[in-house]
């Protein structure tokens, strides 16, 4: 029989390989140069090449090579070395350069507030809802008690979408069939505070931060949580689809800006070569990686680890 250490282990061993699974396309992106290659100036400009192919950007990428030449001289590494020692050298860089998006260890409820309202901001298509209800799929895994609340009253179908999730998670949703998303967010609140819930978690609809009337709107939701309970929301959340690349950048700067962001949610890193943006991000906005998506199933959305994903980008650690 495994111990509980022994399916500790098994477990982490099992996200790792989901996470390694998951980041195949970006990992291609550097495997090749690891192997039967000199180390010499052309494999330092492969590296970089690699880099900039998955998107970490071009200052990130100075930044990162800086401190794999180094890294490597420290090491002693030359020709001989074997490739397994340049990978592990240059993963602790990349995790060295991943450390300004590690979390504080949220993960569904804040120690003193009761409920812990988390409001989750996107643009269209960046798979918020889905991983809203993921969320909420982890959170009561892991013994929480969590209410939805509906606020994307403009997209066709996502209340509906989000009542699925509910139901597939056996947690109450807080719905209009028409109405206004502030109204939406203070009922959802509400209700956690009546019922006294651990997390409520309130969907917002999809928009493009150069829709300032959409944006000003997002403010207004935030203002109206707080009516509902002071010192509410106590996490904004953004959901960034990590196809996106250098374009997530922009998006996160302006959401930031407009609510002060507390984490991101990285989707879809599955299905892209670009997953070295959240390098871009750590250099540009550092603001703290809560989850990262890499695949389709329930179990895929993952707390970010540093020392897991640049360990999966680089390979066979």
């Amino acid at each position: 029989m495994i111990g509980f250490l022994g399916l500790g282990r098994a477990l982490d061993r099992l996200k790792l390989n989901r996470l390694k699974d998951g980041l195949t396309k970006t990992r291609d992106q550097l495997g090749a140069i690891f192997t039967g290659r000199r180390l010499d100036e052309a494999w330092f400009d492969d590296v970089e090449t690699a880099l900039l192919t998955a998107d970490v950007g071009s200052q990130a990428s100075a930044d990162l090579m800086r401190d794999v030449r180094q890294e490597i001289k420290a090491r002693g590494l030359n020709d001989d070395s074997p490739p397994q020692a340049l990978r592990q050298a240059v993963a602790d860089c990349i995790e060295r350069a991943l450390s300004p998006l590690a979390a504080d260890g949220f993960h569904g409820a804040t120690p003193t507030a009761v409920p812990s309202v988390v409001m989750v901001a996107g643009v269209n298509g960046a798979g918020k809802t889905t991983s809203i209800g993921k969320l909420a799929h982890a959170w009561k895994s892991a013994g929480k008690t969590v209410l939805l609340g509906a606020g994307d009253t403009f997209r066709a179908a996502a209340r509906e979408q989000l009542m699925v999730w509910g139901q597939r998670n056996q947690v109450d949703v807080i719905s209009q069939a028409q109405g206004d998303p502030s109204a939406v967010a203070f009922d959802a609140v509400s209700a956690g505070v009546a019922r006294r819930v651990d997390v409520v978690i309130v969907d917002t609809a999809g928009r493009l931060p150069t829709q300032l009337h959409l944006m000003e709107e997002l403010k207004k939701v935030k203002r109206v949580i707080a009516k509902a309970l002071p010192d509410a929301p106590h996490e904004v959340w953004l959901v960034i689809d990590g196809g996106t690349g250098q374009n997530a950048i922009a998006q996160v700067k302006a959401f930031d800006d407009a609510l002060g962001l507390g984490g991101l949610v990285v989707t879809k890193l599955d299905g892209t070569a670009k997953g070295g943006v959240l390098l871009a991000i750590a250099k540009a906005r550092p603001i703290p990686v809560r989850y990262i998506g890499v695949g389709e199933g329930i179990e895929d959305l993952q707390p970010f680890d540093a020392q897991a994903f640049a360990a999966a980008l680089v390979g066979n650690l």
